[in-house]
């Protein structure tokens, strides 16, 4: 197994060189326990600004080049163990808007992480945590 130097997408390269490459990205599916609050949440603390679809079940929502799906459910045990981690550009710019806006999570302060990214957490109103980071 070998570790990527720069990784992306993914943490270790197990592909082949001669498989072509079937999988494309991952799109995080999220539990909410209230898909209307859960993206006005987004749009309004963390900036997502599209939305593909939403009803009471089911909402895609996305910004950039990240989307997020997620699911309504009734329990809160789901979202509060449930996280993500996204990639970005410019970690601290994106720290400083998370921070004023209030979203961050005490316990994911932005730090260099042992495998290589400087990243930071955020929590949603359900209790997903999403991390994000930058390779450094």
């Amino acid at each position: 197994m070998e570790i990527m130097q720069s990784f992306p997408i993914l943490l270790f390269n197990f592909k082949k060189k001669s498989e072509m490459e079937h999988l494309q990205r991952a799109i995080p599916v999220l539990a909410s326990l209230n898909i209307h609050k859960t993206v006005q949440f987004y749009k309004q603390k963390m900036d997502f600004d599209k939305i593909g679809s939403k009803d009471e079940d089911y909402a895609v929502i996305s910004r950039n080049k990240v989307e997020i799906h997620f699911w309504k459910c009734n329990d809160k045990i789901h979202p509060e163990n449930t996280s993500c981690h996204v990639h970005v550009l410019d970690v601290d710019t994106l720290y400083t808007k998370m921070k004023n806006a209030g979203v961050f999570h005490s316990n994911g302060p932005l730090k260099i992480q042992p495998w290589g990214v400087r990243e930071f957490a955020i929590l949603d109103e359900d209790g997903n945590m999403i991390k994000f980071g930058q390779n450094i």
